[in-house]
């Protein structure tokens, strides 16, 4: 039994109209990876937002190597050694990668001003970075970076405290399989160097992979403690979920494919590194784009929603050339998008859910700047009950809502706009086991009824499970795409990676 470094007993926090924690005993040794499981809502982010400061329980002790301790800011949590990784990176835009890095950190000259030594930020950053494998340059700015190499520069800062205990939520997300294993092996050496690691995921197979010890939570409730060793996945899913019928990856049922042209482009180039691009898109067909963290998937999503200009290429709608130079002109066109970060650029967040899901068709509710309050209330009801959101969330600000129904509501607004072509981004990031089946089942019964759906995703196993055929990208640039019948994980693993080694 190794040391026990944090223990938390009878930890309560009450929101309005929501109990989210009721009473959870949770405890933490030295050296182990402990996972945090539980639905979208089961209370995993309150649970880790109380252990790293964010804000204080309502009720419940809290122990550091058994002396008592209150955290009523994230500093007084960092000066405990507790370091937090949330889904969303807290950094500076208009800081580099360093500076980010050893921000509050910084090391400093010998001398008697005492002043930030530059070079040395630069050079340990880049220690990190070699140690990681990683391709981030530590000049770069934040505000130029994807989100998967935001969550990436997050990891290095919260390495580079030597924090004793290291909160990890869901940061894999975003990963590759191969960036995901370089971050496995970095928590391993941290577990061999006696720190303690919350990791917060979705996956079960990452929790029976580095796993220790997991507990899981539901509905607020701590269910149960376990040793990783001596439970299957099929016991993970009924402590979750209490039902064992769940599965990660539900197909949806088989699409009827129509024969009209909904997308094509023809030799798309950005400035920002998308490089003659080409593809088409049929109505009622699903095209998965995947590849490498910064392979350009959202770039390409920039451009077709008019947030890139293009440099070079034509882009046609239904057969007929389109010049889509602005977000509005895509959404007059039939576009909607499914952002990967839905809280920054999906989501109004201290907007009612309601008004999020009529946003992008006002036009159609009201009379110059006069709004019809019931016909929006009637379309936002519509759209709640055909993707099944609970009436008592239209009410609810964006921002008190779980992820699964945050997503649900961007994706009504697009519906409730007429889109013909959607554009999903990391459309289940983030998401739990159930929510994430169910989004599946969505986005098949949309391509049913003839929508053309462009999915970028880094889970090839999302890719492979959702996809009619499949694009693969590297550095801006179509490797290939391929028929799902051609598509398998090592293929599309060795077109973006230009692996040439035999698989195993």
């Amino acid at each position: 039994m190794s040391e026990l470094l944090l223990e938390a007993q009878g930890i309560s926090k009450y929101f309005p109209g929501e109990h989210a924690l009721k009473s959870v005993d949770f405890d933490i040794r030295c050296g182990e990876v402990h996972i945090l499981l539980g639905e979208n809502g089961a209370g995993k982010s309150t649970l880790i937002n109380i252990l790293a400061g964010v804000y204080p329980p309502d009720a419940g002790i809290m122990r550091l190597r058994t002396q008592p301790v209150a955290f009523n800011y994230p500093a007084d949590a960092q000066r405990a050694n507790i370091s937090a990784i949330f889904q969303e990176p807290n950094l500076i835009p208009s800081m580099t990668v360093a500076e980010n890095v050893y921000l509050g950190n910084e090391p400093s000259s010998n001398g008697l001003t005492q002043l930030i030594d530059e070079d040395l930020i630069i050079e340990h950053t880049l220690e990190l970075i070699n140690d990681l494998n990683l391709a981030i340059d530590p000049y770069a700015l934040v505000s130029e970076l994807t989100l998967a190499e935001k969550q990436m520069v997050a990891i290095l800062r919260a390495i580079s405290q030597s924090a004793d205990l290291v909160i990890m939520d869901e940061p894999t997300a975003m990963l590759t399989r191969r960036e995901s294993s370089q971050l496995f092996s970095v928590i391993r050496r941290l577990r061999a160097q006696g720190r303690a690691i919350l990791y917060v995921t979705h996956q079960l197979s990452e929790a029976m992979s580095i796993g220790d010890r997991a507990t899981i939570l539901r509905d607020g409730r701590k269910i149960a403690t376990v040793e990783i060793s001596a439970v299957s996945q099929t016991d993970l899913i009924r402590l979750i979920a209490g039902q064992e019928n769940l599965n990660q990856h539900t197909s949806p049922q088989r699409r009827i494919k129509q024969d009209q042209e909904i997308l094509r482009v023809e030799h798309l180039t950005t400035a920002t590194g998308i490089k003659d691009v080409s593809f088409s898109l049929h109505a009622g067909e699903i095209l998965g784009i995947t590849g490498l963290i910064g392979a350009g998937g959202t770039r390409l999503f920039q451009a077709l929603f008019g947030v890139e200009p293009l440099v070079e290429g034509r882009i046609y709608l239904e057969g007929k050339p389109a010049t889509i130079d602005s977000p509005q002109t895509a959404i007059s066109c039939g576009i909607g998008w499914l952002t990967e970060e839905r809280r920054e650029q999906g989501l109004v967040l201290e907007m009612a859910a309601q008004n999020n899901i009529t946003l992008a068709s006002l036009h159609q509710i009201g009379i110059g700047p006069f709004l019809n309050l019931e016909e929006e209330g009637d379309i936002a009801m519509h759209y709640a009950d055909r993707l099944g959101i609970k009436f008592s969330n239209l009410k609810q600000r964006a921002r008190e809502l779980s992820g699964g129904t945050q997503q649900k509501i961007i994706l009504s607004r697009w519906l409730a706009s007429n889109s013909h072509l959607l554009l999903l981004d990391q459309p289940t990031r983030g998401l739990d086991i159930q929510t994430r089946a169910e989004f599946y089942r969505m986005i098949g019964d949309l391509a049913r009824r003839g929508i053309g759906i462009l999915v970028v995703s880094s889970d090839i196993d999302e890719i492979l499970n959702l996809s009619d055929k499949i694009m693969v990208l590297r550095n801006g640039q179509v490797v290939d795409i391929l028929p799902k019948a051609e598509a398998t994980p090592y293929r599309i693993t060795e077109l973006a990676s230009e692996v040439t080694d035999d698989p195993p």
